[in-house]
């Protein structure tokens, strides 16, 4: 892979039909770049579940995909709520799903812990009423 790539998607609020569609166009931009197949399936679970915690929680956000030849970068945005205690949002099973989320199946407390899990550096930088910004690393190599 030669000259970084980068792409931007835009996800809407309580759009729970569309989710997933930004995870799914990365999954297959980073085959079609040749990314190894273990780093592109880490990729899409953190990517899937940032973009759930959008649909989920925010008004509206961003995922912009950054490749490089060593990394794999997503730069997560939303217009949402904030976290307020992004320690306790880092524990497993904690959420603040509403009960409506939970009847479809979402809202296991997982999101962020999944996301740290797979990927090589998480930084979550939030400000309750205006949003929060994920920097998500993958190393390639």
């Amino acid at each position: 892979m030669g000259k970084p790539f980068s792409h931007s998607f835009i996800v809407e609020g309580r759009n729970f039909v569309q989710a997933g569609t930004a995870s799914t166009k990365i999954k297959t931009m980073l085959k079609e770049l040749g990314i190894d197949g273990g780093v592109v399936r880490r990729v899409a679970i953190a990517t899937y579940e940032a973009e759930m915690n959008i649909v989920m929680y925010a008004n509206s956000g961003t995922v912009v995909l950054e490749v490089t030849p060593e990394v794999v970068r997503l730069n997560v945005n939303d217009r949402g709520p904030g976290i307020s205690d992004i320690d306790l949002a880092m524990q497993e099973g904690y959420s603040t799903a509403t009960p409506e989320m939970r009847e479809m199946g979402f809202g296991a407390g997982m999101g962020l812990p999944n996301i740290k899990k797979n990927a090589d550096d998480l930084r979550i930088k939030s400000t309750v009423g205006e949003g929060t910004n994920l920097e998500i690393t993958f190393r390639i190599n």
